[in-house]
């Protein structure tokens, strides 16, 4: 296969090797200086965007210029295509943990809690320990190597370094990326493009600190070895060599099956279409991915399988049923929507790139037949589960690989065989020359337009809603505060689980989120704020306490998913520091905290 691009370099000679430091610079120093100057404090329903620094969008757009005009270059070394794409990186990934001065994400937080509590109880606990808590101590394998890194690093939480989680994951993904673009393409234009497509797109948010994170880059890395180690050449070479691989991809597999539920699952489907292509009919790997799987399903994993197992039957086949968005997941606002649509703008430009790249490219369509089919496979799981109702967002994500490399090739010029291009030299003498004019404009500039477009667009996607999940120092103090007093026994009442350590000490302390529970309670609660909330309260006996929390993080969620507006949640909150059933314990200006006293007295 020939390289996709005949192009010559803009600036010949040495000029040509060493100008893409110049953007490359350029774009990281705006980068700086934008952080530097961006403030979070006061963050609207834009999340990020409109908090940014205008050089921020200035670096980004040099970034992705000066990537587009090295890569195409033909002869210019591929550590700068590298550099570039790290720089990428840095810029997406690490802008959030450098201008915000706490982690991101409930659930991130969230993730800290089990570590924490594996931490302390020392071991894995069953339901009747920790109640619903207890499937993650099914599917321990993150927590139990975040533990050993906590305790390896000597620092106090996982909090301490789990706001760079979003690039520590992001680069575990590069390595088994470019083996698998490798396999089917020695341009590296086309495998460095689709690098940048693939991180530009990978906006849905699951490379934060998560169990997902490290079972998706396993996943990658599992098809990587498959794709590399298993097709009809490399079994040639020998048995020895292919038992290496086996033991090599079982130890990955371990990995994934003890972590997550959903990446085995969606490995398995990969795997079998595989088999449908003549170049990859090893069972070894789907084999010995199945058996692994079902071993732990049924040991460690089955008391929530067998427990959920009713629903997930029920949803099979319910296509539609899986990818709708239940109460609470409607953005609503204008920041809320446009957001909204950046995303699946993205999404689906990326996906229609990719329709374009396959269609248009003969040769990639026929060599790369095995990474299409990988693509393809994540589609049938709409029909298996709504997983929460994000079952759409993980197809996505797993479409990905595959999709970025045929976008990639859309915005490449056509690829020629080798036979092709000797029968073009041998009717006309030499290659065609390089197109000029409106062709160069298309060649070119067109595809610089959508690159930077999708570039720009993954910031709203990705931090467009980071009014939800940014929780300010004073909201973190006021919970951790909560948290130091509340006695064993004790229950928290929130509005939903929106703010910081919401399940901190959840082995000890319950935890009521209204906004969960049946619409016609939530009713109740909005019509009689203090005497519903109270009633719901009055069980929890001394010395345990119970506590109604409110915080910054629970008004923006609720307001931009749908549920109550912020005029109601404020009522909601004004009837319980008039009601003379509670006491306020702490405030500032990211919450309030109360505490329900003993029976007596009229409420509002």
């Amino acid at each position: 296969m020939t390289d996709l691009s005949d192009l010559p370099p803009v600036w010949p000679g040495r000029r040509a090797l060493a100008w893409p430091g110049v953007p490359l610079f350029v774009a990281l120093a705006l980068w700086v200086y934008a952080v530097r100057h961006t403030d979070v404090s006061r963050l609207d329903d834009y999340g990020l965007v409109t908090a940014l620094h205008p050089t921020f969008w200035a670096g980004l757009a040099v970034l992705t210029t000066g990537f587009w005009f090295t890569v195409r270059g033909p002869r210019r070394r591929g550590g700068w295509a590298a550099a570039y794409v790290l720089g990428l990186l840095v810029m997406e990934r690490a802008t959030q943990a450098v201008v915000y001065p706490t982690p991101l994400y409930a659930w991130a937080w969230k993730h800290e809690a089990v570590i924490d509590h594996l931490l302390t109880a020392g071991g894995l606990q069953t339901a009747d320990q920790v109640g619903d808590m207890a499937v993650y101590d099914q599917w321990p394998g993150f927590f139990a190597a975040q533990a050993a890194l906590v305790r390896l690093l000597g620092v106090d939480s996982a909090a301490m370094f789990m706001a760079w989680w979003p690039l520590a994951s992001s680069l575990m993904l590069l390595l088994p990326l470019l083996l698998i673009y490798r396999t089917f393409t020695e341009d590296r234009r086309l495998i460095w493009t689709a690098v940048w497509l693939f991180y530009v797109a990978n906006w849905v948010g699951q490379d934060y600190f998560s169990p997902q994170s490290v079972a998706y880059a396993l996943h990658v890395g599992v098809l990587a070895v498959v794709l590399r180690r298993f097709g009809r050449s490399a079994v040639r070479r020998g048995q020895p060599r292919q038992a290496v691989w086996t033991v090599v991809i079982t130890v990955m597999l371990v990995a994934i099956v003890i972590s997550h539920q959903l990446t085995p699952g969606m490995l398995v489907v990969c795997l079998l279409v595989l088999c449908l292509s003549r170049r990859y009919r090893d069972w070894v790997p789907v084999v010995t991915t199945v058996v692994i799987f079902l071993a732990w399903c049924l040991t460690a994993a089955l008391p929530f399988l067998s427990a959920a197992m009713p629903d997930m039957i029920r949803s099979i086949g319910d296509v539609g049923a899986n990818v709708e968005t239940g109460y609470g997941a409607t953005p609503t606002g204008t920041g809320a929507i446009a957001t909204s649509w950046a995303a699946r703008l993205l999404s689906g430009s990326v996906l229609l790139f990719a329709a374009v790249g396959v269609l248009r490219q003969r040769v990639l369509r026929h060599r790369a037949r095995p990474l299409l089919l990988i693509a393809a496979a994540p589609l049938p799981m709409f029909a298996a589960s709504s997983y929460g109702s994000e079952m759409i967002f993980r197809v996505l994500l797993f479409m990905l690989p595959g999709a970025a490399f045929f976008a990639a090739a859309a915005l490449l010029p056509r690829v020629r065989t080798l036979a092709a291009d000797a029968a073009a030299r041998e009717a006309g003498g030499r290659q065609a020359a390089p197109a000029k004019g409106g062709r160069r404009w298309l060649g070119v500039w067109a595809p610089l337009a959508a690159l930077l477009g999708g570039t720009l667009a993954f910031v709203p996607a990705y931090s467009g809603k980071d009014r939800i999940n940014y929780f300010p120092p004073r909201e973190v103090a006021l919970v951790r505060q909560l948290f130091d007093q509340a006695p064993d026994g004790s229950l928290v009442v929130a509005a939903n689980r929106n703010y910081p350590l919401a399940y901190a000490s959840y082995w000890s302390v319950d935890h009521y989120w209204f906004l969960d529970d049946a619409r016609s309670h939530v009713d109740r609660i909005v019509q009689k704020p203090a005497a519903t909330l109270a009633s719901d309260m009055a069980g929890v006996e001394r010395p345990a306490r119970a506590y109604f929390l409110l915080t910054q993080g629970q008004l923006a969620n609720s307001e931009m998913n749908g549920q109550l507006t912020e005029e109601q949640l404020d009522r909601i909150r004004k009837s319980v520091a008039a009601s003379p059933r509670f006491r306020l314990v702490a405030e500032n200006s990211a919450g309030w905290l109360y505490e329900l006293k003993q029976a007596g007295g009229a409420e509002r």
